[in-house]
């Protein structure tokens, strides 16, 4: 049995595609970048800045730090603006009433921590999460552990009595290097192949299938 459960957000609880590809695309255009939206999305995960710089060294666009920080300043901009957006996937908000008062919960998310924090009051489920991670917290994106290892500190549980509920390979990557179980959903970009072979040990097709979940976590 797991003590505490950490989620990821974007692509996990929520589906935030369409708003931090159009964030990102509003950013870009400020230095006359254009990008793929697949492209995007298969690095939502690593973090903005990240991100901004792959985007930048395909384009073989000219950047300093001065500038990665001056794009992430505005798709943060851009993400707040469109957060009324954002939604909760089908069964996000059943599996946390199941498991609030039962385990630990935490957020650790690669975005930025204004941006969660906004969304987080928007769809009203900030009462779930007393331990919240982000971008802002760490030095090191997924697939480095840092994040996870955070979270399970401030949650004051051993990285063995947590699990990792994740959409994307770095994610759970991430979450195996940090020593924790790791539940996989399909909300995201990656399928059930490319999944596999970060070696998670659930996977399943969304957060409705509550009951495969907490079979999972109190077993």
């Amino acid at each position: 049995m797991f003590e505490a459960v950490i989620f990821d957000w974007d692509g996990t609880l929520a589906d935030t595609r369409r708003v931090i590809i159009a964030s990102f695309q509003r950013a870009l255009r400020e230095v006359r970048c254009e990008v793929s939206e697949e492209f995007i999305e298969r690095r939502i995960g690593i973090g903005s800045a990240g991100t901004f710089r792959e985007v930048l060294l395909s384009a073989k666009v000219h950047f300093d730090e001065e500038l990665i920080a001056r794009l992430v300043a505005k798709k943060i901009q851009a993400e707040i603006e469109l957060s009324n957006e954002v939604k909760l996937f089908d069964g996000a908000l059943a599996i946390l009433e199941s498991l609030q008062g039962r385990v630990k919960l935490g957020l650790a998310s690669m975005n930025n921590g204004d941006v969660i924090n906004r969304m987080l009051k928007v769809l009203n489920v900030e009462k779930f999460f007393p331990v919240v991670l982000t971008a802002d917290d760490v030095s090191n994106s997924k697939p480095d552990p840092e994040i996870f290892l955070q979270c399970a500190l401030k949650l004051r549980s051993n990285p063995d009595k947590c699990v990792v509920v994740e959409d994307s390979i770095f994610g759970v990557k991430a979450a195996k290097a940090a020593g924790m179980g790791c539940i996989a959903v399909l909300t995201g970009f990656y399928s059930r192949e490319e999944l596999e072979k970060a070696s998670p040990d659930l996977i399943l097709n969304s957060l409705t299938e509550k009951r495969e979940v907490l079979n999972f976590i109190f077993h």
